[in-house]
């Protein structure tokens, strides 16, 4: 089905398509980003919104610098699109469903957000703590995409917890703790070598007394993740709660691979680059395992009268 098929058709199914595409879109203007900064790229473009002052495009003059930082903002393109294009089949979902709306229009307006947030890192020269907000947008940005799609299959009714009271503070102090870990991340990247460009700005932080907190850090997230596994284990959490901080756990235990290992080998662009990937994945169960402590009924035709799962 193409786009102007589906921009038609009010189908649940269609909708869910076009929300996994604006969750993979999101996930891949990360790794994509962090392309740009590990390439030392991310003033091949040395300004915004053109490339440079007389031109939009990018120029021979720029080298491969300059294409990538510019295939970047290009990819920004088809990101717009995708998020347009969701919230249009969201306005013509029917039943109309005011909430879909809300968190489709939220996503359509995050990315000109994101692409502005973007310029002005360049035009900071890459400030690190500007990096690191436009870093965490992303995330954020992510974490609307998993709910958009965790809605599409849910009633509206007020949510009711799937599991004990305790069990949702436990969650929810697993979720504020891996923000915390992906905020001192970006701390930790603003110290380090990979600026973007040779002349960007650092942080002045020591790179080894952040990486220590960082790693800290996680070892917090694993024993929260183990202790919300084995309460969702033991409590009436549904099955899709369970498998959601599975995939958490698991995540987090390739991420602290990668990192010790990028750690101790003088941070090798590739395993850099897969790092940020991880904590993509990292802020899209996180948020994954916070829906799983509660429902609001589902919507898909073969749970209708059962318990959600």
């Amino acid at each position: 089905m193409g786009v102007s098929d589906a921009l038609h058709s009010p189908d649940r199914l269609v909708l869910k398509r076009f929300a996994i595409a604006t969750l993979v879109a999101n996930i891949v203007i990360v790794v994509t980003g962090s392309a740009v900064r590990l390439t030392g790229s991310g003033l091949g473009c040395p300004t915004w919104p053109r490339c440079t002052s007389e031109s939009f495009v990018v120029q021979d003059a720029l080298g491969v610098h300059g294409v990538i930082e510019f295939g970047n903002r290009l990819l920004t393109f088809v990101l717009v699109a995708v998020a347009v294009a969701t919230w249009a089949v969201a306005m013509r979902h029917r039943p109309r469903r005011s909430s879909l709306r809300r968190i489709a229009t939220v996503l359509a307006v995050g990315i000109p957000a994101q692409a502005v947030l973007g310029g002005v890192t360049v035009l900071t020269d890459l400030n690190p703590y500007v990096v690191a907000l436009h870093l965490l947008l992303s995330f954020a940005m992510i974490g609307v995409a998993v709910v958009f799609l965790r809605r599409i299959d849910e009633e509206d009714r007020p949510p009711r917890p799937t599991v004990p009271r305790a069990v949702v503070a436990l969650t929810r102090v697993l979720f504020g703790v891996t923000w915390t870990v992906l905020y001192v991340g970006t701390v930790v990247t603003g110290s380090g070598p990979h600026a973007g460009d040779a002349d960007s700005p650092r942080t002045g932080l020591r790179p080894a007394a952040v990486s220590q907190l960082h790693a800290e850090l996680v070892f917090l997230l694993l024993g929260l993740t183990v202790g919300v596994l084995v309460a969702f284990s033991v409590t009436t959490a549904p099955e899709r709660a369970l498998r959601a901080v599975r995939w958490l756990l698991g995540i987090e235990l390739a991420q602290g691979l990668v990192g010790f290992v990028q750690y101790f080998t003088d941070l090798p662009i590739v395993l850099v680059g897969l790092h940020v990937l991880g904590a993509a994945l990292v802020s899209a169960c996180a948020t994954w395992v916070l829906l799983g402590t509660r429902d609001r009924g589902s919507r898909r035709p073969h749970l209708d009268g059962a318990t959600t799962s």
